[in-house]
């Protein structure tokens, strides 16, 4: 009987470590990340000890190799990582380890801030700012401005319909948007706002592809040479110094505070789905005035 239930133990052993195994040499399991680094990380595997592999919510990525322990190389790697996103990076992989904690890991947004700080944090694009008080206008013509959402999560979108990476990823945000809204009801906003063409244009996209039950909002850009958006004291800003690349997104807590920008396409909004629940969970009931 003994031997019995050591071979078991034994062969249950192998198997997780041949399973731990499959996991560090699979890169399709890294979230977030793109054919660069995926492509990459296969580099990363063979390269020299001491070594780790880091990444960040939004695709950002790094690694480094060559060290004298573990900790500098994932101290080395998270560095590098982090020098290529405003956001928090942890380490995936060090050494023979795969490493990646997915319950920090959906934890990374923010930051949360007290009711005290939030009144204190300036205007801005930038985690931890209060976002621009933009202005807009419904599909009816009624205007909004975004402290008008104070209370409710949003995401904040800006696209085109002449951009073909916004086109690509306009479905899995489709699809995000309606699982939230099931989820979350009236907590969840995303306000999806067109650059640098008419919102004539941009709907005619939207309808074409039958996407019309996700309101697409006015940005009030009148044509392709048009680069300003209006803030809700009728001053205008570039769009630039709010979204250097299209699309970008931001997504704000109840008090309007960025807790995660990304410039560029999203390549799988449903693997944020757990980071909006992490938002819906941790993010206080909204007191920010109006501004």
């Amino acid at each position: 009987m003994k031997t019995i239930i050591i071979a078991i133990i034994f062969l249950s052993l192998i198997s997780t470590h041949s399973l731990l195994a499959n996991q560090l040499n699979d890169n399709s399991l890294i979230p977030h990340v793109g054919k660069n680094a995926r492509e990459s990380y296969i580099s990363f595997l063979y390269s020299d000890e001491h070594r780790a592999f880091a990444i960040g919510p939004g695709g950002a990525w790094a690694w480094k190799s060559g060290f004298n322990s573990e900790e500098q190389a994932s101290e080395a790697a998270v560095e590098a990582c982090e020098n290529y996103t405003d956001q928090t990076c942890i380490p995936y992989a060090v050494n023979t380890s795969l490493v990646f904690d997915k319950k920090q890991w959906i934890h990374l947004w923010g930051p949360y801030k007290s009711l005290s700080e939030v009144s204190k944090s300036q205007f801005g694009n930038q985690r931890g700012q209060r976002f621009y008080n933009l202005k807009f206008e419904n599909a009816s013509g009624k205007e909004i401005v975004i402290s008008d959402l104070l209370g409710k999560i949003v995401l904040v979108h800006f696209w085109g319909s002449w951009c073909p990476s916004c086109m690509n990823e306009y479905p899995s945000l489709y699809r995000m948007r309606k699982i939230l809204n099931e989820k979350m009801g009236d907590d969840f906003e995303i306000v999806i706002l067109q650059a640098r063409e008419p919102y004539e244009k941009a709907l005619n996209w939207v309808e074409k592809n039958r996407y019309t039950d996700m309101p697409l909002y006015n940005s009030g850009v009148k044509d392709e040479d048009d680069s300003l958006f209006t803030l809700a004291n009728n001053q205008k800003i570039e769009d630039r110094k709010i979204a250097n690349r299209f699309p970008s997104s931001f997504v704000l807590d109840r008090n309007g505070i960025v807790i995660f920008a990304h410039k560029g396409p999203v390549l799988n909004w449903l693997e944020y789905l757990p980071f909006f629940d992490d938002v819906y969970n941790k993010s206080n009931k909204y007191t920010a005035k109006k501004e």
